[in-house]
């Protein structure tokens, strides 16, 4: 079965959150409490996408198989280089390298608009599929705060993992 990486729409937004609230509800990575309704999803996904960030979607045979997308690190100016990314990939299709296909697709498509560092905050260290997922693409831990957040009755250790895109910090970028 092919993995087809596109941009996603308006479309995608009931499978998008069927997605993301079995993350929310089931796991802690997301840090959320409740599950966003369509509405809300849809609100956020056109609001990445109207700032420029990627926003996409993997389909196998037609279903969306999961999303992924690139989002402001921090607001501040000087990290206007850096990206966060986001993956989420639908249980049915895990294993079948769904986030490995969107995750190559984000890199690629942040790298083509400029971005020169790409950071992934993965909601605990017990996470390992996207701990691994990462440093296949090359991630590096970079650090681990403790007890940052609190879900399901206990504290939640966050991990820090960070990759350069294109030139990274070896030059200064075009838009300086």
């Amino acid at each position: 079965m092919a993995v087809h990486i596109r941009d996603a729409g308006a479309a995608d937004i009931a499978a998008i959150t069927a997605i993301y609230a079995v993350e929310v509800t089931d796991f802690v990575n997301t840090y959320e409490y409740e599950v966003p309704d369509e509405a809300e999803m849809l609100r956020r996904m056109q609001d990445i996408i109207a700032r420029g960030f990627p926003y996409l979607v993997a389909e196998i045979d037609g279903q969306v198989a999961g999303y992924a997308y690139a989002n402001t690190y921090r607001s501040r100016i000087a990290y206007q280089w850096t990206v966060e990314n986001s993956v989420y990939v639908d249980a049915r299709f895990q294993g079948r390298g769904v986030g490995s296909t969107l995750l190559q697709a984000l890199i690629d498509a942040c790298t083509a608009r400029g971005y020169r560092q790409m950071v992934a905050v993965i909601g605990e260290p017990a996470n390992s599929a996207s701990i691994r997922l990462h440093e296949r693409f090359g991630f590096q831990l970079v650090g681990v705060f403790r007890g940052l957040g609190r879900k399901h009755g206990r504290w939640l250790d966050t991990v820090q993992m960070q990759r350069a895109l294109g030139d990274g910090a070896g030059s200064a970028p075009s838009n300086e």
